[in-house]
């Protein structure tokens, strides 16, 4: 149980360190970037025989699509800090974690892993999972300004906010399915620390690559207070996996079982920390969001939650 408090408890670290970085003038590509240098340190200081890697096929399929996985990283990681800074922290738990949809239909229609019967219960736990995410994503309208054009332009421009949760949803899922196919087609079990190690080194190439022509073709500037925003980041961002991981172990990889009850305490946990930290209050529709994003979770894995 402690890996599980671990997990949920970095995972929202993650959430709320974003949401800081208006505060403190954080360029969050910038930070984003610099997270998976912290990713990868922290992943080779947590892995017990670093000899693993001379196994590694550095031009193999495997290992170059996991790499290139890595400009997945990148780019859910922007959205996700993008939802956070301009939505709230709340929302971009929401996305996140009702983003399994993405993997679990795939599972079901692609893949055809699945190792259950779908029942009527676990499509409608489907379906008011997106009815969740929409709630969650809808602002409240802006309130009277100086003049009526001022006032249409701040409610046009709140409403439009509703895209940053959006792809935030399609991105992590889009994210967790792939990690889910290269992970089990590539890498033993026993290796999946090196797979998400591999992963980060590629969003670090890839994400430093983009940094450096930005700065040499747009003359963006590099500030030491977004190198360690992200140098922040980046160590929760691999705990909460790797605490994760040995949750699943210690519930017998029973995953069915385990990101259900890790998801919802996610976002309530997300919820409660945002407006203790930063004052966030949810409007009507983002409360029904967020109690339909649980009822969600349960129809969806009710069977290995024995209810």
């Amino acid at each position: 149980m402690l890996f599980f408090l671990l997990a949920v408890a970095f995972t929202v670290m993650l959430y709320l360190i974003m949401r800081a970085y208006p505060r403190y003038r954080v360029n969050s590509f910038h930070a984003v970037v610099f997270n998976y240098y912290a990713c990868v340190l922290t992943g080779l200081v947590l892995t017990p025989d670093l000899r693993v890697f001379t196994e590694v096929q550095w031009t193999s399929e495997g290992t170059v699509l996991t790499m290139a996985l890595g400009a997945m990283f990148v780019t859910a990681f922007m959205l996700i800090g993008l939802t956070a800074q301009k939505v709230s922290v709340t929302a971009t738990s929401l996305a996140g974690n009702m983003s399994l949809v993405i993997p679990v239909l795939f599972g079901l229609f692609v893949f055809r892993n699945n190792n259950k019967d779908f029942t009527a219960l676990n499509y409608l736990g489907l379906v008011l999972a997106l009815v969740a995410l929409a709630l969650g994503a809808i602002q409240r309208s802006t309130k009277g300004s100086d003049t009526a054009n001022t006032a249409g332009a701040g409610q046009a421009a709140k409403q439009a906010l509703w895209v940053f949760p959006v792809l935030t949803f399609f991105a992590s899922g889009t994210n967790n399915t792939l990690i889910n196919f290269l992970s089990s087609k590539y890498y033993p079990s026993g290796q999946i620390t090196v797979f998400m190690i591999v992963a980060c080194f590629g969003a670090m190439v890839i994400g430093t690559s983009i940094l450096v022509y930005r700065i040499i073709a747009h003359g963006h500037r590099l500030h030491l207070r977004s190198v360690v925003g992200g140098l922040l980041l980046g160590v929760p961002n691999f705990l909460s996996l790797y605490f994760l991981l040995l949750a699943l172990a210690a519930f017998g990889n029973s995953a069915a079982y385990v990101f259900p009850i890790y998801n919802i305490l996610t976002m309530l946990v997300s919820a409660l920390a945002a407006w203790a930290l930063y004052k966030e209050r949810l409007n009507t529709l983002n409360k029904w969001g967020l109690v339909l994003a649980v009822v969600a979770i349960v129809l969806i894995s009710y069977q290995e939650l024995n209810l």
